[in-house]
């Protein structure tokens, strides 16, 4: 190895009814009252109850909070933050994808911290660490769970921030396989996209390392054949499984190899459109990977083998092709993507986009290093 590392990643609990460890583990983390983080429509399917239940079980008080939007914004964080701070709590525990995640992390920067969500973007900005935090993720997708990112929306500039530190990985993460069986198709579908996209990032990486690419590889050999078997039996708790496991392999490596420009341009395109995080996901990788192509294709090779490609025997722009041929194909299989225009962005959009994306964190590790223009280009060759 001619570079030092450094390879972090929360306990795992995993298996059907996890989800009831929740309480029992924040009295071992020592919580005297928690703050319980969730949003409406995973309360309204009943898992945020049942979390609480095990809370309750355990003597530990707490207290609820779920304003939290599908996109995080700054003032939710900062709402979360002042309900941690008035009822004196000593603990987080999300119940949710990866907003109520992301939000759950933002308040406890504050909580530790204080100041203003924002002023935290970027690398290692994040003096002190963050109170306990226990995950209950009911998606399978955004790995935030496992990861050292949390993903806040600024509406004043309509653009994402990346917060990105050591201090922001989780205690624990209970991946139960029974929370996702209540998820729709269409978030089954987007949130799986989003694991492949962690994954395909991460082995590409300027900051991949073997052990990265080991877990990478086997994500994306995971979420090709569970996927499509969690949509088409959604209450099979194999598929489910093997859904969970995708994304934990994919969140720990991107949470150590960082990503790349997929997104970079997403978070610019979220924040604009205030889109699904995944959907923005399916409409760029495609377009980002024939960027790229020609900076990693070896890593690419490897990115189609996993996926079941037919690219023995091939290089250069024909094995680019039946990457991309892949790509778009599993995404059709699982329920395709629109185009730019499909969902509102329009040419006097790109100039915007492209400005906000280069300055995104994520940009750092992508394996070519795009001016302004040229990601205005792959933004145009998804319109």
């Amino acid at each position: 190895m001619d570079v030092l590392r450094k390879f972090v990643a929360p306990e795992v609990m995993s298996g059907p009814g996890s989800h009831r460890l929740a309480g029992a583990s924040l009295r071992r983390l020592g919580a005297r009252r928690a703050l319980v983080v969730s949003d409406p429509g995973v309360r309204a399917a009943g898992w945020t109850s049942a979390v609480c239940a095990s809370l309750d079980e355990a003597e530990v008080p707490h207290v609820l909070f779920t304003a939290v939007t599908s996109n995080p914004r700054a003032a939710e964080v900062a709402a979360g933050a002042a309900l941690y701070a008035r009822e004196r709590c000593n603990a987080i525990v999300a119940v949710g994808g990866g907003s109520p995640i992301d939000c759950a992390k933002g308040i406890g920067i504050l909580a530790a911290n204080g100041g203003e969500i924002l002023d935290y973007e970027g690398i290692d900005r994040i003096p002190a660490a963050i109170p306990p935090l226990v995950c209950v993720p009911t998606t399978a997708g955004s790995g935030a769970d496992v990861s050292q990112f949390a993903i806040v929306s600024d509406p004043a500039q309509r653009t994402k921030i990346a917060i990105v530190g050591k201090t922001l990985v989780p205690d624990l993460s209970l991946l139960d396989p029974l929370v996702l069986t209540t998820q729709p198709a269409a978030l089954t579908a987007a949130t799986g996209v989003d694991t492949l996209c962690h994954a395909v990032e991460a082995c590409v990486s300027t900051a991949a390392a073997p052990i990265t690419d080991l877990l990478a590889l086997d994500a994306i050999r995971l979420v090709v054949r569970h996927l499509p078997e969690a949509l088409a039996r959604p209450a099979d708790l194999a598929a489910r499984a093997g859904t969970l496991q995708a994304c934990l392999h994919a969140g720990i490596a991107f949470s150590n190899a960082s990503l790349g420009a997929v997104h970079a341009m997403a978070h610019a395109l979220g924040g604009l459109k205030d889109l699904p995080h995944g959907d923005c996901n399916a409409i760029l990788l495609p377009h980002v990977v024939e960027w790229n192509f020609e900076a990693a294709p070896e890593r690419y090779r490897a990115v189609a083998e996993a996926m079941g490609a037919a690219a023995a025997g091939l290089a250069g722009a024909a094995l680019r092709r039946a990457l991309t041929g892949a790509l778009r194909g599993f995404i059709d299989r699982v329920g395709g993507a629109p185009r730019l225009r499909e969902v509102g962005v329009r040419p006097e959009d790109l100039p915007d986009l492209a400005r906000k994306a280069v300055e995104d964190p994520c940009m750092a590790t992508n394996p070519r290093c795009p001016s302004e223009a040229e990601v205005r280009a792959i933004y145009e060759a998804a319109l």
